[in-house]
């Protein structure tokens, strides 16, 4: 894998967010399974190992619930700083800049990633079968963006997705800090598991 590869990667990502979010939810859900299962496969930046994408039948995640699809406005917090160190990006800051109110969920932080281009950054922690370190709920640095308004951010559940340090151990991906972390399992989305047989 070159970084033109991990490039067009991201223009991919982008490109099946942005379908998405043109879709209506149940059927972007179903795009964005699809999409996902064929960069998987096929795509050169794919973050499985060879040998697991040998045995790859798609990934494992939940049918679509329209109950855990959020538009929130994003409330006022004080200001706080993280660092998280990664394997490939070094020292990344984040800054926060509010949080989601998800009901019947919890109350998550919302991030900024402070760095050239900037980004918001949500991710998650849960006791349900999502991966154990965390999923990630937008990146939009990374494309992973399900938009909003003015008014609030689109914050689907649905969408929740290991980082790739879950599919590769090269990997050292930012995890969710204790804002991110709520207590109701969250059963939708990409589960943990083995694809392989999914």
């Amino acid at each position: 894998m070159d970084r033109l590869d991990v490039l067009d990667w991201r223009r991919r990502i982008g490109a099946l967010y942005a379908a998405v979010r043109s879709s209506p939810p149940a059927d972007g859900h179903a795009l964005w399974v699809a999409g996902r299962d064929e960069l998987f496969a096929e795509h050169p930046a794919s973050p499985l190992l060879p040998a697991d994408r040998a045995t790859f039948r798609g990934l494992p995640v939940a049918p679509y619930d329209p109950a855990l699809r959020f538009e929130v406005p994003v409330d006022p917090a004080p200001p706080l700083r993280r660092e998280a160190v990664t394997g490939t990006d070094g020292t990344v800051g984040f800054e926060r800049v509010g949080t989601v109110a998800l009901q019947g969920v919890g109350t998550l932080d919302v991030w900024w990633l402070d760095q050239y281009g900037g980004g918001l950054f949500l991710p998650l922690k849960d006791p349900g079968p999502g991966y154990g370190g965390g999923r990630y709920l937008l990146d939009t640095v990374k494309g992973a963006d399900l938009g909003g308004t003015a008014e609030g951010l689109v914050v689907d559940l649905n969408f929740a997705y290991p980082p790739s340090c879950a599919y590769d151990p090269a990997w050292a991906c930012p995890l969710p800090p204790p804002g991110n972390v709520v207590d109701v399992p969250v059963h939708v989305g990409e589960h943990a598991g083995s694809w392989s047989t999914a």
